[in-house]
């Protein structure tokens, strides 16, 4: 049953975590008991671990390996300060990492912990406990690994890294088909760009951040009773409009429905897109329920990215690529959505560079969805475009920094509208997580029109009656940052 459920501080990156308190509360008639310190909670909840593992603060990949115990064996996790509380509390020993991997690398950490543990883990899922590294860590995804017993690891999808690539290669091969990689990539050792590339691979889905708190929690409760998906449609699916002579502006924002925004000011004040992570269904049904219920009529949810979960679709194995867009398929009907969101950075030099989709990929993406009213594409800017039977593909043509001043982004989009000067222009933009849509109302007025904001399925359908855009599809002498394994 759920016992514990933890309320960020508003500047953490993940701001849901109050309003979701508060939904519990309302929707699901959960009595909440405040618990003061982790002294507290550990006398509470102490009796429900059958031990401790000790990790050693001076080799830090042990701790992603007491997490793995953990796991395995209802253990706490604790450090040696840390120590004398749970023994005070009656529990024992189950493991004690000091001195085990002492000036051991950590591709020699994660083999010797693959040796001990990896036959008993889960198959489904693995968690990739990276993210910031050093003095500040943020395992917030751990309760969840440590429950549906993952192993843990932070190894490295870097080629200069040679010996922990091929340790995860092995790992992720030995998954089942479709799994799902838990966490996020270490910010000491590679790339979000390397880490999509290499788990999309082997046809695995991405699910993230690090910081993602309360799973074990959240997964427990379903949808409230009689409550169903209805999104915030602005045009029948076979309606049919046209465009005029004028530039038509669509925000979409992805990072999980946006991370640090939904709870901003402005939100409703500008038809705003947002990308909703689908297997949230499985995994945290209240978060999905509280975003749907406290949505405006100007938020309009979209499904993403590129799939059931975070991949890069240039790299997904042909024969897992059917299986993966049936499932992607199955939870936008769940859902209510008809625009797909699509993104695959792995040539791209994080936010520029190429971001672009070639014809066998974007041919796969018409195929798969014949139900899907038009898909976008990117996450800075790309240039992949098409027009299909009414439904386009739009690439974005920018990206809003939140820390680029609003003035600069206005004459960014001023710009962009003067060197696209044939009419209608289609100008689809990214708003990064944390930017506020107060800020982007501002930005519209500086605009020299006749500009239009729109929702993103009336964009589409406007793209779709006047094609002005160019059809073009990645090709093999564009650039690539990165050229894959």
């Amino acid at each position: 049953e759920p016992r514990l459920y933890v309320v960020h501080p508003r500047d953490f990156q993940w701001e849901i975590t109050e309003p979701l308190f508060n939904f519990y509360e309302r929707r699901h008639g959960v009595t909440f008991t405040a618990v003061k310190s982790a002294a507290d909670a550990l006398t509470l909840f102490a009796r429900f671990a059958k031990g401790y593992v000790v990790w050693d603060k001076a080799v830090p990949a042990s701790l992603n390996v007491a997490f793995t115990i953990a796991g395995l064996e209802d253990a706490l996790v604790v450090s040696e300060e840390t120590l004398p509380h749970v023994v005070d509390r009656g529990l024992g020993k189950i493991d004690d990492l000091r001195g085990r991997y002492t000036g051991r690398t950590d591709a020699e950490i994660y083999q010797d912990a693959v040796g001990r543990y990896w036959a008993r883990c889960n198959r489904d899922a693995i968690m990739l406990m990276g993210g910031h590294a050093g003095a500040v860590r943020m395992p917030a995804m751990a309760d969840w690994g440590v429950r549906e017993k993952m192993f843990f690891q932070d190894l490295s999808a870097n080629p200069v890294h040679a010996a922990e690539l091929a340790l995860e290669k092995r790992l992720f091969s030995e998954l089942r088909p479709g799994a799902t990689v838990f966490g996020w990539h270490s910010y000491a050792k590679d790339t979000e760009e390397q880490h999509t590339t290499l788990l999309s691979s082997y046809g695995l889905k991405m699910e993230g951040l690090h910081n993602l708190p309360n799973l074990s929690f959240n997964c427990q409760f379903t949808f409230t009773p009689g409550f169903k998906f209805t999104n915030n449609h602005h045009v029948a699916r076979d309606a049919k409009l046209v465009a005029t002579q004028k530039v038509y502006l669509s925000f979409v924002q992805s990072d999980s429905i946006g991370i640090g925004v939904w709870t901003k000011p402005g939100r409703g004040k500008l038809p705003f897109a947002w990308q909703v992570t689908m297997n949230w269904t499985k995994f945290s049904p209240a978060a999905l329920e509280y975003f749907h219920e406290s949505a405006t009529p100007n938020d309009y949810f979209i499904g993403g990215l590129s799939g059931p979960g975070y991949m890069y679709p240039n790299h997904i194995p042909a024969d897992r690529f059917g299986p993966l867009m049936k499932e992607a398929n199955a939870l936008m009907v769940r859902l209510d959505e008809r625009v797909l969101e699509i993104m695959d950075n792995s040539a791209a030099d994080g936010n520029v560079g190429n971001a672009d989709l070639p014809k066998e990929t974007v041919d796969r993406y018409y195929a798969a969805f014949p139900d899907v009213i038009g898909f976008i594409n990117g996450y800075g800017p790309a240039r992949t475009r098409d027009l299909r039977d009414t439904r386009p593909m739009i690439s974005y043509d920018y990206y809003i920094d939140p820390r680029r001043p609003r003035e600069e982004v206005a004459a960014d989009l001023g710009e962009l509208i003067a060197l696209n000067a044939k009419r209608p222009y289609f100008l689809l933009v990214h708003v990064r997580e944390s930017n506020d849509v107060n800020s982007l109302v501002e930005v519209v007025k500086r605009l020299d029109g006749p500009v239009e904001v729109v929702p993103l399925d009336v964009f589409l359908k406007l793209a779709a009656s006047n094609k002005t855009y160019v059809t073009r599809y990645q090709q093999p002498g564009d650039p690539k940052h990165f050229k894959g394994y």
